[in-house]
């Protein structure tokens, strides 16, 4: 996560209790983080007015929480917002208030520093490479994943051996792996990505209704796995699953 050199975050709560919570788990994340706090709307959209905050963790239950996301995305440095919710209405948070995520509210340091870790994730550049003998079907992937939300820097494979080689000089976050190809097919691609780079994470695409494939894929390691035809909708529930939040769609 190389990608700041710091990361501005502003806490939103009117609980004191939650905010130190947040700001004690941000405190062990991989970046340096310069955080901000706010106990009310106004306060929170005053700091946002003045820009240069990267991210807003904003609780579901504040009042006029609205004027926060909006004040964030009008701010000179819009920023980007994910709601702290009851873990029961964590998806309704996310689909209600359009931010760009959402997230159970911490029971501890621990788990606080985890989730502003996966905040941090949404807000880096995240690097795909998509591996597909067909040039059609790699166009397909990229333009989805091109009009998606998220910073994504977009690669391209047209087959494994390739593929490996740029896995290998490279440094991807995420690749898109079609099953039947030539040479490697996507099993074996999966075993040797997981062996070399057992972090990398990787979603299977297959035109192959095989429940077996499925099975040994995600056995392998395969964070998720598509059957073609796929829709914009199956690739954001992929990147939901990748970036660990309870992402509002479109």
């Amino acid at each position: 996560m190389s990608d700041f050199a710091s990361l501005r975050l502003l806490v939103v709560s009117a609980t004191q209790a939650e905010r130190e919570l947040w700001c004690k788990g941000a405190s062990f994340a991989s970046v340096p983080i310069e955080i901000a706090e706010a106990s009310d709307a106004a306060s929170a959209s005053a700091l946002l007015a003045r820009g240069g905050f990267d991210l807003t963790i904003l609780d579901y239950t504040l009042s006029d929480a609205e004027a926060v996301i909006a004040a964030a995305r009008s701010a000179p440095k819009a920023s980007m917002v994910v709601i702290s919710a009851h873990p029961y209405v964590v998806a309704e948070a996310s689909r209600s208030t359009g931010a760009e995520g959402a997230v159970p509210k911490p029971a501890n340091v621990e788990a606080a520093g985890d989730l502003v870790e996966r905040c941090i994730k949404l807000k880096l550049l995240t690097r795909v490479l998509i591996v597909d003998d067909s040039g059609t079907m790699r166009s397909i992937v990229r333009k989805i994943l091109s009009a998606c939300r998220y910073k994504l820097e977009i690669s391209e494979a047209a087959e494994g051996n390739a593929a490996l080689q740029q896995i290998r000089d490279g440094n991807f976050d995420l690749v898109f792996l079609d099953y039947n190809m030539p040479g490697l097919n996507g099993l074996e691609m999966l075993s040797e990505i997981k062996r070399e780079s057992p972090r990398l994470a990787v979603v299977m695409m297959t035109s192959t209704l095989d429940n077996a494939i499925a099975d040994r894929a995600h056995a392998t390691g395969a964070l998720a796995f598509l059957k073609k035809p796929f829709y914009p909708a199956d690739i954001d529930a992929v990147l939901e699953r990748y970036y660990g939040l309870q992402v509002a769609r479109s």
